[in-house]
């Protein structure tokens, strides 16, 4: 890591909000210059968000990071939930800026933790770290993200993965219903079409059918006119509706499942880490216990399980941190 401060321009893309920031990093030390959050949909492209937020400002960046949902290739890519192709080759000639990388968004995440303090992290599981051990990062958020850390002598190799567009795995007569409900609707049904935004209207909407009970009109008002997401995990947390309470439990236990398998897939010693939007904002679902039986519920490897940690991200700049640490790597 480089010791010298340097202006650094860092992003934070996601499909509803993109968060761009100005910092002078030395070493792991961030001073934040300028901020501003937008709402990515009402923009035709990450340059004119840019364009908007460096015009405001009269920095020049030695360097630019980006953390986007989506496969990155040759420094492009196609943002996953956004209409955007991004390259980091026509953002560089555009702002005349020298370095432009382009991260996958749990990528970002993953260099972020290295800014962090234990008041940052919410513990569900204290475990016996491995020093020596892989780790490893999954976030549900309008999306769903995984990445892994390798470890790398004293300190962790973050790198992307697509994992949250694996196959989504059933491990209940209920849960087979719903890969029933879901494949009908999508053909192939990945963990993110339960693990999300989305994904959790899904559960709802599919245990209303299951259950043969409709939604009622207040809450049906709530979700036409907000985040129908939000609107459920509400009802669901202030004991308004019993269905949307099942719905969140059942997100919280596929949670733990799919963090469970990240963790045995990743032989992530080092810890599992919770990131993005969702987790902090149901945080007393996930200590309940639903997440950690289904976390451990893995047979054989249950001791294995045992000792990994497992910690809820609770600082939200993290993924905008990770670029501009990134950046002077």
């Amino acid at each position: 890591m480089k010791n010298t401060t340097q202006c650094i321009l860092a992003g934070d893309i996601g499909g509803t909000k993109t968060r761009l920031a100005i910092f002078n990093v030395t070493g792991l030390q961030l001073e934040t210059l300028a901020e501003h959050s937008y709402p990515s949909q009402q923009y035709a492209s990450l340059s004119a968000i840019i364009e908007e937020f460096t015009g405001l400002h009269d920095y020049q960046p030695v360097a630019a990071s980006f953390g986007i949902a989506g496969p990155v290739r040759d420094n492009s890519v196609d943002a996953t939930n956004l209409p955007w192709y991004i390259s980091a080759a026509d953002i560089a000639r555009h702002f005349r800026i020298k370095q432009v990388a382009l991260l996958n968004d749990l990528e970002a995440t993953a260099w972020g933790l290295r800014t962090l303090d234990a008041d940052d992290f919410h513990v569900l599981n204290n475990g016996t770290p491995n020093p020596a051990g892989n780790a490893a990062i999954i976030a549900a958020g309008t999306g769903l993200g995984e990445a892994g850390l390798a470890r790398a002598g004293d300190s962790f190799q973050p790198f992307a993965t697509e994992g949250g567009h694996a196959s989504f795995s059933p491990g209940s007569e209920l849960e087979i219903e719903l890969l029933r409900f879901l494949t009908d609707r999508y053909g192939h049904v990945s963990w993110e079409r339960v693990l999300s935004g989305p994904g959790l209207v899904n559960l709802h909407e599919f245990l209303c059918r299951y259950r043969n009970r409709p939604v009622p009109d207040w809450l049906q008002q709530k979700m036409r006119s907000g985040d129908p997401a939000a609107a459920i995990s509400a009802a669901a947390q202030s004991g308004e509706d019993a269905l949307s309470s099942e719905a969140l439990e059942l997100f919280a236990h596929l949670y733990g499942a799919e963090a469970g398998n990240l963790a045995l897939k990743m032989m992530a010693s080092g810890g599992i880490y919770l990131g993005g939007g969702i987790a902090p904002k149901i945080l007393g679902r996930l200590t309940t216990g639903s997440f950690m039986s289904a976390f451990l519920a893995k047979g054989r490897m249950r001791p294995l399980l045992e000792q990994m940690p497992v910690r809820i991200i609770l600082n939200d700049r993290t993924a905008l941190y990770g670029p501009a640490v990134y950046a002077t790597a």
